[in-house]
C-alpha cells in the first residue's frame, strides 16, 4: 500500500508523537459530512462533475454516465475503481477531472470546529475515499490543515496493485500496521455506517456522525452494535468523548 508523504508529526500544541509505541489515541476522521457539511452543495457539485468526467472518459451520454457512476460507487466504494478496472481509465486523471470545481462558495462547517477538534486528545488523521488534492483544499479553506498529521486519500489506498478504499478490512489492517498501535487505540469517526462496521471488526472504536444528507442514512436511525458513540456534530463529540476508552499521550 502506498503511504502519504511524511512530515513531522506535530499537534497544534507543539507536542511530538513517536511513530511506533507511544501510548496515544489515533483519531481517523472521514472528511465529507464529518468534518464539513458536504450536503450543503458539495455532493451535488461532485456528482455533476463526476458524471461529466465519466461521460468524457468513457465516451457515453450523460444518462449512461450517471448510471455508471452510481453502479461503480455502490459496488466498489468509489466510481474511479470501476472505471479503472472495466474501462482502463487513468485513475489520477479521473480524480482530478471529477473534483474540478470551485469549493469556496460551497463549504460549510461548524463555526467552532477547530476549537472542538483541539479538545480531542491524540493524533488526528484524515481518512477519505476522496482524492488528496480535494481533501487538502477543503482543510486549507476551512483553516484546519494544521490539526491533522496526515491525509490518507484514495490514492494511498492501494494493496498489491488494487485500490482498497473504505470499508476495506485490508485498509484498516494497513493503517494499524502503519501506526503500530493496538486496534483499540484507534477511533474512526464517520458518517457512513458500513465503514464503521469494518473498523469494529478489527477492534477499533467507532463514532457515527449522523448526517441526514448522507446517502442511505435515513435507513439507519437506530443504534448499531458496531457503533460505540453516535453523535450529530464534532462539538457534541468533543463534549462526550470521555465515553470512549481513550489513551492519552504520556512522555513517561
Amino acid at each position: 500500500m502506498q503511504h502519504p508523504p511524511q512530515r513531522p508529526l506535530r499537534t497544534r500544541s507543539g507536542r511530538h508523537y513517536p511513530q511506533t509505541t507511544a501510548p496515544h489515541t489515533v483519531w481517523l476522521f472521514d472528511l465529507d459530512n464529518t468534518l464539513h457539511n458536504a450536503s450543503h452543495g458539495i455532493f451535488q457539485a461532485i456528482d455533476r462533475s463526476m458524471t461529466e468526467a465519466v461521460a468524457e472518459f468513457v465516451r457515453v451520454d450523460m444518462d449512461e454516465a450517471n448510471a455508471l457512476r452510481q453502479k461503480y460507487w455502490k459496488r466498489y466504494g468509489a466510481t474511479m475503481i470501476g472505471l479503472h478496472r472495466h474501462h482502463g481509465v487513468d485513475a489520477q486523471a479521473f480524480l482530478h477531472r471529477s473534483h474540478n470545481f470551485d469549493l469556496q462558495p460551497l463549504l460549510s462547517a461548524e463555526d467552532d470546529i477547530i476549537h472542538q477538534l483541539n479538545r480531542l486528545p491524540g493524533r488526528k488523521i484524515v481518512l477519505t475515499n476522496a482524492p488528496e488534492h480535494y481533501a487538502r483544499d477543503v482543510l486549507q479553506l476551512l483553516g484546519m490543515q494544521s490539526l491533522f498529521d496526515e491525509i490518507w486519500a484514495i490514492e494511498h489506498m492501494q494493496l498489491q496493485g488494487r485500490f482498497r478504499p473504505k470499508p476495506s478490512l485490508a485498509l484498516m489492517q494497513q493503517l494499524q500496521a502503519r501506526f503500530a498501535v493496538p486496534a483499540e487505540q484507534f477511533v474512526l469517526v464517520e458518517d457512513t455506517l458500513r465503514n464503521l462496521k469494518s473498523a469494529k471488526q478489527l477492534g477499533m472504536q467507532t463514532v457515527h456522525i449522523f448526517n441526514p444528507g448522507t446517502p442511505h442514512s435515513a435507513l439507519h436511525r437506530g443504534r448499531n452494535s458496531y457503533v460505540d458513540l453516535r453523535t450529530h456534530s464534532i462539538r457534541d463529540l468533543a463534549q462526550r468523548h470521555r465515553k470512549l476508552k481513550l489513551v492519552e499521550y504520556s512522555s513517561r
